[in-house]
């Protein structure tokens, strides 16, 4: 094909047209190009007439207006639906279950530091092991003075009670394995 138009614009190889002398069906090829370029010249020149461009305009715009009163309709719809799910919150709403499981918790690990006594073993603590293990029960009893001192709301007596759990399970850690450190 590019040896024929190659050919069509008088640009061909010598061995090109020697080619097409001979041989019939790159001839009937070639007449057939002439006529397809013949009949593309013959068609008419296409003008939008200018008179069309506010129409075609205004067409435009009103997609575009449509599609922004989908989007701010859409954003709108997104955003009551957040603000109806973090006000009704479906989850979380047993903040009384939690709260017990917080205090069960505490009172297992409770009962486990009893049997487990002050030492463990018997063995001695080292000085950093009964310092940890102290300043551990000091922030126990604090937690403790503010759980009794008042009636705290649930969600606040809930972190108090996790903090409590959390603490009793470093000291377990302390009095159990010997921790050398336990996160404070």
């Amino acid at each position: 094909m590019d040896d024929l138009l190659a050919l069509q614009a008088g640009e061909a190889s010598g061995w090109a047209r020697k080619h097409l002398e001979t041989c019939a069906v790159c001839r009937a090829e070639l007449d057939i190009l002439y006529q397809r370029v013949a009949q593309l010249k013959a068609l008419p020149g296409l003008r939008a007439p200018r008179d069309r461009w506010p129409a075609v305009r205004a067409v435009v715009l009103a997609g575009r207006d449509r599609r922004r009163r989908v989007w701010r309709a859409g954003t709108l719809a997104a955003a009551a639906a957040l603000a109806g799910v973090l006000l009704l919150r479906p989850w979380g709403t047993d903040l009384e279950g939690q709260l017990v499981q917080a205090q069960q918790r505490s009172a297992t690990l409770e009962s486990t530091l009893q049997q487990v006594g002050g030492g463990g073993d018997g063995r001695v603590m080292s000085g950093r092991e009964a310092a940890l293990a102290s300043a551990l029960e000091d922030r126990i009893a604090a937690i403790d003075g503010q759980l009794a001192e008042r009636q705290a709301e649930e969600l606040e007596a809930l972190n108090l009670w996790r903090q409590r759990a959390d603490l009793m399970q470093q000291l377990v850690q302390v009095r159990v394995t010997r921790a050398n450190y336990v996160g404070l």
